[in-house]
């Protein structure tokens, strides 16, 4: 989705019409700024949603038709709200304890601890998306080796 946001005309100009001149910078797509905006909105989220979503499900089954290996993986934070549903074989969650996903997300987008917060208020709530996915892998802190091996068996056998 970031590269699509930053390389696709249309989706520029949408976003742009959408958010204003902020929405870019000359190095490319202003994502603290339409983040601030978005989170706080629920209805700019979704027309922000409305306008990448089909784009990026385009983009990944095209991607997905030139692989040549034994199955594709796609990772999503909105898998179960997207346009996405439906274009997986396997619905796989990746969850850890909220301090740990925050404290995870304000190390890597050098963003604040509420900002996150604000991020996950707008998504499903891990115990719901738990209850869609066909595997959960536990991502705190133990070793994912043997969740891992577990999952790759289950993709072979699909």
């Amino acid at each position: 989705a970031k590269e699509i946001m930053n390389s696709d005309p249309e989706i520029r100009s949408k976003l742009t019409n959408l958010f204003g001149a902020e929405a870019y910078t000359t190095e490319g797509l202003n994502r603290p700024y339409i983040a601030s905006r978005a989170f706080s909105d629920p209805t700019l989220l979704q027309s922000l949603n409305s306008i990448v979503h089909p784009r990026v499900v385009e983009d990944f089954e095209e991607w997905a038709e030139s692989q040549s290996g034994d199955y594709v993986i796609l990772e999503s934070a909105l898998l179960f709200t997207s346009p996405l549903k439906g274009h997986y074989d396997l619905a796989v969650v990746v969850d850890a304890p909220i301090e740990m996903r925050v404290e995870r997300t304000v190390a890597r987008d050098g963003v604040t601890a509420e900002q996150v917060r604000g991020r996950i208020a707008n998504q499903m709530p891990a115990a719901k998306m738990r209850t869609l996915a066909d595997v959960v892998i536990e991502a705190d802190g133990r070793d994912l080796t043997p969740q891992l091996t577990s999952l790759s068996q289950k993709i072979r056998n699909l």
